[in-house]
């Protein structure tokens, strides 16, 4: 089954969720805590391998009238690094609103603090690539990048 990964970017930590395309339904894999470039490149070429993955979704964090923000370039920079490194194709989608959908989530779950945080990258990148499965599985228009 063609699977894709969603991807919650950060600095520290990057959350990933999952979904096989002929079933349509996202669920969380995990939250990755960055370590170095060597070995966060390990860590995603063994994930795509090992998930078969046909595609990564980028959630791009922009801000509320849709432009690109600081964050969003870097999680285009970070795209474009996965595809090189992976060979796996990636598409952007915007994530506006997931972590804070994720922490709602999370604390009317009555999760602790510290469970919220070990959970919320990776139910925030569950959100984004519903969101995206529920849009046709397809990448919307993000806006241009502002470089």
């Amino acid at each position: 089954m063609p699977r894709i990964a969603g991807v919650d970017y950060g600095t520290v930590r990057i959350g990933i969720a999952v979904a096989d395309l002929d079933v349509g339904i996202a669920g969380p894999l995990e939250t990755y805590a960055r370590r170095s470039e060597r070995l966060d490149g390990e860590y995603f070429k063994t994930l795509a391998r090992e998930e078969r993955l046909v595609r990564w979704v980028v959630g791009l964090p922009v801000h509320t009238n849709g432009a690109e923000s600081q964050k969003s370039r870097e999680a285009r920079a970070f795209g474009a690094w996965l595809t090189e490194l992976t060979g796996v194709a990636v598409e952007y989608f915007d994530e506006r609103y997931s972590s804070s959908e994720a922490e709602a989530a999370l604390q009317a779950a009555g999760l602790t603090k510290k469970r919220r945080k070990a959970r919320i990258d990776q139910l925030a990148a569950q959100i984004m690539l519903t969101a995206y499965l529920e849009a046709g599985a397809r990448g919307q228009d993000a806006p241009e990048s502002l470089d």
